[in-house]
């Protein structure tokens, strides 16, 4: 049963502590565990939520069912590996790793241990999103913008794996079709990664997207849109509310086309305040884990969202680099170094960085 499933959350960071308090509220008696390297932080979460605290990760997953991986980014696959070698089932934050190697990894270990591994693109839990879902069978269009203040977290990775892979994952999971093409560019702000960035891209069946994401913004903004033969739905996943608007041929309609004939527009407006959609991936993973049919992004799906954040990431650079070769590299500032890839690892291969992190 789910319910007395015994729970780690790796990182008590800002993700560590939402996880972990929606967790409490969930499964009283859960978490089990909160493992940090910063053991008074750890300590301070634990006895927020009722669990035991260590900085001690081979204790916890010892007697751990499951472990929610809430690390900063270039941790994801060394903590993620030693929870799974643990014999967990894992639930790891958004991106699923650094690397496209490591993820791949990562999936294939999972398959190989026969443990349930997902990923953390909360977005797909959005009620709002949930309750348009069906109806979107074939966009032509889709246009999406994720806009944010600046906030000192979440920087050991580039605004594509940051924030733009959110409304990417949503992307792909609505159009299954191989990517023809990719355009993009970005810059960078205040940081010496990309902080603000747009793609376009081009699927083999004709779907064409926008999305643009920034982390310096002024304001706050989650909306996406999906354009189709027939209708037009706009959502905004902040407020978590949406717009349909549809036209239909009707010989009453107010819209009379030469040649054509006479349609009518039908607008409807709603919210979907309920869910929370951290609550409903937290319950359906550990449903998962449990051997009960559940919603979620498996490990095979945020790899090829982060295969396609990673080749986004590589134009955006590619673009930066002909600027600067021609010394007109955007957001420059003396000293400041240009962001590269970190080079990929074998597949397989571990991870160089040391466990555990201190979490973000």
């Amino acid at each position: 049963m789910s319910d007395a499933m015994r729970v780690a959350i790796i990182g008590a960071g800002h993700l560590g502590t939402f996880h972990a308090r929606v967790l409490a509220r969930l499964r009283p008696g859960q978490p089990s565990w909160i493992v940090d390297l910063d053991e008074p932080k750890a300590a301070g979460l634990a006895a927020e939520v009722g669990a035991r605290a260590t900085a001690d990760l081979s204790l916890a997953l010892a007697a751990a069912d499951a472990a929610i991986v809430a690390t900063p980014t270039e941790t994801h696959a060394a903590v993620a590996t030693a929870a799974l070698a643990a014999g967990c089932h894992v639930l790891v934050e958004k991106p699923l790793t650094a690397t496209v190697a490591e993820g791949a990894a990562l999936v294939d270990r999972a398959r190989a241990a026969r443990r349930v591994l997902r990923v953390g693109h909360v977005e797909r839990f959005n009620p709002v999103f949930q309750a348009v879902r069906a109806e979107i069978v074939a966009p032509a269009f889709v246009e999406a913008e994720r806009l944010a203040p600046f906030v000192p977290r979440s920087l050991d990775v580039d605004i594509v794996l940051d924030l733009m892979i959110h409304d990417l994952d949503l992307l792909l999971h609505i159009v299954p079709a191989p990517i023809e093409s990719i355009d993009a560019v970005g810059v960078p702000v205040l940081t010496p990664r990309e902080d603000i960035a747009t793609a376009r891209l081009r699927f083999t069946n004709g779907v064409v997207a926008n999305l643009t994401a920034s982390r310096v913004s002024q304001e706050k903004s989650r909306k996406i849109r999906f354009f189709s033969r027939n209708a037009y739905h706009s959502l905004n996943l902040l407020a978590r509310s949406a717009r349909r608007v549809a036209v239909a041929a009707d010989p009453q309609g107010e819209i009379v086309v030469p040649g054509v004939g006479t349609f009518r527009v039908h607008e409807e407006r709603w919210e979907r305040k309920a869910p929370d959609p951290l609550s409903a991936e937290i319950a359906a993973f550990l449903d998962a884990a449990a051997g009960i049919p559940a919603p979620g992004v498996t490990g095979e799906e945020a790899l090829r969202v982060l295969e396609t954040a990673i080749e986004i990431r590589g134009h955006v650079r590619a673009g930066l680099a002909r600027l600067a070769s021609q010394g007109l590299a955007p957001g420059a500032r003396p000293g400041s170094p240009r962001p590269e890839s970190r080079p990929a690892p074998a597949a397989g291969a571990p991870s160089s960085s040391p466990w555990p992190p201190r979490a973000s």
